[in-house]
């Protein structure tokens, strides 16, 4: 049987932008964060001033938390977001600066993902002509879609991952990020470093699953307080790390998935058993979606999986054949909205 060729969805392009575009410094995600802030009072042309209104305001709460925001020496654009977290710049003056120096490269570079543009444009460029930036037809659309709520705190997870790797100044591959099971947080911690949490597991894993269970493909939300708020899973139970009989860390994000309350804990869900082989396939491709992302979730997946694609597959296959031959049974939902994830 052939391959079949897939036509990526409007979530799928704004997550390719967050997920997969070129970190240089953390502006991109200030932007998405202010596109989809702004996309309550569904505007058709928004003003740079604007627009420097939230996208300032995120970068001076990020540069709070964590002072590098990009990979340059120096930025006179964060040179002013720090004055302001200082108190020598009021909010005003922030907004002018912000117009004059935070959109020079960002609004050009926004929808270039791996060294092209995107088909799909959320907004166009009349800065020239306006001086601001036209919504097109394709971001209210995506405003329509379940997807639209997640996507806010899996940019924002995902800026405090590529922020915390920038922070610790540390070679990608010497950064470990860890899961506390307790909070579903990934933490990182590294030699004398304390502890320091990054970001919730959900809002990090959300966007590799385009928003779907692992198992059953039934839209999730990541909200506190949603009633179809995803569970973190151990694909391979929890209950063989608790007993000692698998050596492998099952902590570890390569063996985290996100899944419906009803696969997870459901009257048949998954609970301590195995899931059937296919998915283990399909964890294989969800690892491999990730890796292709940026550090540090793709070099903690190296590490703990393999260098090479035939070395994280034996691996994978190791962990299943020695789960499988301790708990037995394996198991599958019930219902599968679609086929594939």
């Amino acid at each position: 049987m052939p391959f079949i060729d897939t036509q990526p969805t409007r979530e799928d392009y704004w997550r390719s932008i967050v997920l997969f575009g070129r970190n240089v410094a953390s502006y991109k995600f200030a932007l998405a964060k202010s596109l989809l802030e702004l996309a309550s009072s569904e505007p058709t042309f928004i003003r740079l001033e604007d627009l420097a209104v939230p996208f300032s305001r995120h970068v001076a709460e990020h540069l709070n938390g964590a002072d590098k925001q990009t990979t340059s020496s120096s930025s006179r654009f964060l040179e002013e977001c720090r004055k302001f977290n200082r108190g020598e710049l009021d909010k005003d003056a922030l907004v002018l600066k912000t117009v004059s120096l935070g959109f020079q490269n960002v609004i050009d570079a926004f929808h270039v993902v791996n060294q092209g543009a995107i088909p799909v444009q959320f907004f166009k460029d009349e800065r020239k002509q306006r001086g601001g930036i036209v919504i097109t037809d394709e971001f209210l659309k995506l405003k329509e879609t379940l997807q639209f709520e997640n996507l806010p705190s899996e940019t924002e997870a995902r800026w405090r991952l590529v922020e915390t790797a920038w922070e610790l100044g540390l070679h990608p591959a010497l950064l470990s990020v860890r899961y506390d099971r307790n909070s579903s947080v990934f933490y990182v911690k590294d030699g004398v470093r304390r502890r320091m949490d990054v970001t919730s597991a959900r809002d990090a894993l959300d966007g590799y699953q385009k928003g779907k269970c692992f198992y059953c493909s039934r839209e999730i939300s990541i909200l506190p307080l949603s009633p179809s708020r995803a569970d973190v899973d151990h694909f391979l139970p929890h209950t063989l790390l608790v007993s000692g009989d698998v050596k492998a860390n099952l902590n570890g994000v390569w063996n985290l998935v996100l899944a419906c309350q009803e696969c997870n804990r459901g009257e048949r869900g998954k609970f301590a058993r195995v899931p059937k082989i296919k998915y283990l396939e399909r964890l294989h491709q969800r690892n491999s979606y990730l890796i292709e992302s940026h550090h540090p979730l793709r070099e903690t997946l190296i590490a703990q999986t393999g260098a090479t694609e035939p070395l994280r597959r034996q691996f994978l296959q190791q962990q299943y054949s020695a789960s499988k031959s301790l708990l037995v049974h394996d198991w599958a939902p019930v219902v599968v909205v679609e086929a594939k994830l």
